[in-house]
């Protein structure tokens, strides 16, 4: 059993980089929190003094639990998919040439990503991230999934094709992706549907998760349909502030009282906007943790 110095040691070293694996399982930051504290409490119960390597000791734990969390989802899920968008990990947006953040960017994975993540099946989700996101060995991921490493290696196969698929890869360069979101805004404020059109990628998909709040929820395909979507956006009052979403520049729109009101997520594919992720879901937005607006780059008092 660990000590209480040797766990709280392991937790500041460790610490931020389980909780980023569970939460790319889960998507949730909530439930990422729940698999982190189950591995602590493992880690607790047992012997691990001798465990040459702790990090990836505790990267088998956490997968493990959070391939059980997912497999009881699965189970009981109610919530439709199409609607539904993962909580998203806000911050102020970097200064250039930050090599801490470029860092960060790297290792972020974007919510498109993450919603492709949702549809596949708990193994499949697992050994994709541990291979393809974590670096883990197949030989390694084997016994997590109770399965061979070639059924582990066709488990991440599957995946992979259907991540490559789904999930576009955004363009790298911050500067060009705020340029794009910079000029949606402004569009979508002066109701220039012409600007707007340019910025949207014909095959556009929006995805609005309003949870509760009747109307809020749904899902807008095509570049036309998402102006007229866009249309009514620009007609509620609203500070909006450039912010850093899962490695990707976005939105944080606030009331006039200071509240959040969504939080929009964008995917940039040579210069042009391919989907929007759009949370506006009350309860969840009061979870997250949330720049301050003078931290947040403000375009609109």
């Amino acid at each position: 059993m660990a000590g209480a110095d040797s766990l709280a040691r392991i937790l500041e070293e460790h610490g931020p980089h389980v909780r980023a694996v569970a939460y790319r399982m889960l998507g949730s930051l909530a439930e990422a929190d729940d698999a982190v504290q189950e591995t602590w409490i493992r880690a607790g119960r047992a012997d691990i003094s001798g465990v040459d390597n702790v990090r990836g000791w505790l990267t088998t734990v956490v997968a493990r639990v959070c391939l059980d969390m997912l497999r009881a989802r699965k189970a009981r899920r109610e919530d439709p998919l199409d609607t539904w968008v993962p909580d998203p990990v806000v911050a102020p947006l970097p200064a250039e040439g930050d090599p801490e953040a470029d860092a960060l960017r790297a290792e972020a994975v974007g919510l498109a990503l993450l919603i492709v993540f949702e549809k596949l099946e708990p193994a499949e989700r697992l050994a994709f991230v541990l291979h393809d996101v974590c670096g883990m060995s197949f030989e390694d991921i084997a016994p997590i999934v109770d399965r061979s490493v070639e059924a582990a290696r066709q488990l991440a196969s599957r995946a992979r094709r259907r991540v490559r698929a789904e999930a576009p890869l955004p363009d790298a360069d911050l500067r060009a992706q705020r340029r794009v979101v910079e000029a949606f805004l402004t569009a979508a404020r002066s109701g220039d549907v012409a600007r707007l059109v340019s910025v949207l990628d014909d095959a556009v998909v929006l995805r609005a998760d309003g949870g509760r709040a009747k109307g809020l929820s749904r899902v807008v395909r095509g570049a036309r349909n998402v102006v007229a979507q866009a249309a009514a956006f620009s007609r509620v009052d609203l500070t909006n502030e450039l912010v850093l979403i899962n490695g990707q520049v976005g939105l944080l729109a606030r009331l006039p009282d200071g509240r959040p009101f969504s939080v929009i997520d964008f995917t940039v594919v040579d210069r042009r906007i391919v989907a929007m992720h759009i949370l506006a879901d009350a309860e969840r937005l009061a979870r997250l943790v949330l720049p301050a607006t003078s931290e947040a780059d403000n375009l609109r008092r």
